[in-house]
């Protein structure tokens, strides 16, 4: 209101300013009612008209009222309309605002979105117009490098006729191996996802907008699941592998004991037999032995599954080995290969389960032996040396055709196995035993040019050092 008074009192010392010139009585009124318009609101604006409408009929001398009661009602009606038109302006101008607002906002989040978003532009023969910053980092090109050169060459297998040919306005771009595949400029490759939209009413210009997805990421995800399902079944397996052996332990140990006992009647005959006897009795031992020693291996692989800690004794690694003899001599005939054993026996005494320590030397001989099955000349050598005065070095050589650099660390894992009939626990268990032996178990490329598998056992101090 106060803006109202306020205008009709400049437009009031306006008038007076006039007056020199001649009549003037509601012209210099306008201005004001306009300005209250402008900044204020509707009864401010009436205000401001009845108070120009009252000044010129108070103060200015009339003729005839009808004249003036005529002069004041145009002015009111023509203001009016005027303060109308400027109501509107001032609602189309908030409003212009506020869109101006809006698109400015919604022009940052496209900024945004396309800024993390790979975009390229095609013209219609499928050249390159433009691509943003995210693009040219998917691609490692420069937006310069790119500009102008087939879509193809980054893509290929890319098609511009099938896309323009579909019909359709856009969409995914289906490939048929399911994604595409980006080239880099060093050869690199990568999947690739494409959607596509064309640009209404283009003819020579920008035809295609591509929106490109790297799916490395999505890829390597899946990879990851995949070997996660597999660990998960692979675990699995494992436990009920364990359940089933803790029962074919359990099984084994009656028939194990009553074939001994038998064999040990048997040989109570052969002694009674005399002479004629002795023949069979040597292998009747020999027999009974390794059905012990069978027994021995599942009570000593029942007690590697356990929590428990293991003893070590004293023991000497050339003895363990060369006790092996028959097992070996047995295990190369049925291959073809001869065995060497190249074990030094000076200050050879060692901590180690001996019968654990045969089984992982006989699970490593075996593997040797298969691997070289094919060989023109095959060879394996068990190697053992003294490394330092703490440990002793055991190594299983063959001349075959070694470990693939891929395969050096998965071929300790439990179920992974290259043999058609393996199980993939030989290497498994054989690490287990070195590791409870305080040592780790190692492959690498033999002298001979095939593999080497090598470990390395605590040494017992000699009585000149103890």
């Amino acid at each position: 209101m106060l803006l109202a008074v306020v205008a009709v009192g400049g437009a009031m010392g306006f008038r007076s300013l006039l007056e020199g010139l001649g009549q003037f009585y509601y012209l210099p009124m306008v201005p004001a009612v306009v300005v209250t318009a402008l900044l204020a609101r509707r009864p401010a604006t009436a205000l401001a008209i009845a108070l120009s409408i009252a000044v010129n009929l108070i103060l200015p001398p009339r003729e005839s009222l009808s004249e003036a009661l005529t002069n004041a009602a145009l002015f009111a009606g023509v203001t009016w309309l005027i303060a109308e038109i400027c109501w509107g302006f001032r609602a189309l101008n908030s409003r212009t605002r506020d869109l101006t607002q809006q698109l400015a906002a919604k022009d940052a989040m496209l900024n945004t979105a396309l800024a993390s978003v790979p975009v390229v532009t095609l013209e219609a023969n499928g050249d390159i117009r433009r691509l943003n910053p995210a693009a040219a980092d998917l691609f490692a090109l420069t937006e310069k490098a790119a500009r102008g050169r087939p879509f193809i060459e980054l893509a290929p297998g890319f098609d511009i006729n099938a896309i323009v040919g579909s019909g359709a306005p856009g969409g995914p771009l289906e490939a048929k191996d399911g994604h595409w595949t980006g080239l880099r400029p060093d050869g690199a490759t990568f999947p690739l996802s494409i959607q596509y939209g064309i640009v209404p009413g283009s003819t020579g210009g920008e035809l295609i907008a591509l929106c490109l997805t790297d799916l490395s990421r999505w890829h390597a995800a899946d990879a990851q699941a995949r070997e996660l399902h597999a660990q998960l079944n692979k675990v699995w397996r494992l436990n009920s592998l364990g359940e089933m052996a803790a029962t074919l332990a359990h099984e084994l140990n009656q028939p194990l004991s009553a074939a001994a006992t038998y064999l040990h009647a048997s040989q109570m005959d052969m002694e009674r037999a005399g002479p004629l006897g002795d023949s069979a009795l040597r292998t009747t031992a020999l027999a009974k032995g390794q059905l012990l020693r069978a027994g021995q291996i599942i009570r000593r692989m029942r007690e590697l599954l356990s929590p428990e800690a293991h003893r070590l004794d004293s023991e000497r690694a050339s003895s363990m080995v060369e006790d092996l003899g028959p097992i070996l001599t047995m295990i190369g005939s049925s291959k073809g290969v001869t065995i060497r054993l190249d074990v030094e026996a000076r200050d050879d005494r060692v901590q180690a389960e001996r019968i654990q320590f045969q089984q992982a030397m006989v699970n490593l001989t075996r593997n040797a032996v298969e691997a070289v099955g094919d060989h023109t000349a095959p060879e394996v050598v068990i190697i053992g040396r003294v490394l330092s005065d703490t440990h002793y070095s055991i190594s299983v050589e063959d001349n075959g055709p070694g470990i693939a650099e891929d395969q050096i660390d998965r071929i300790f894992q439990p179920m992974t196995t290259t043999k058609s009939g393996g199980m993939g626990l030989g290497l498994s268990v054989t690490r287990t035993i070195v590791e409870s032996h305080g040592g780790r178990l190692q492959v690498s490329r033999s002298a001979l040019g095939g593999a080497a598998f090598s470990f390395n056992l605590n040494r017992e101090p000699s009585v000149e050092n103890a």
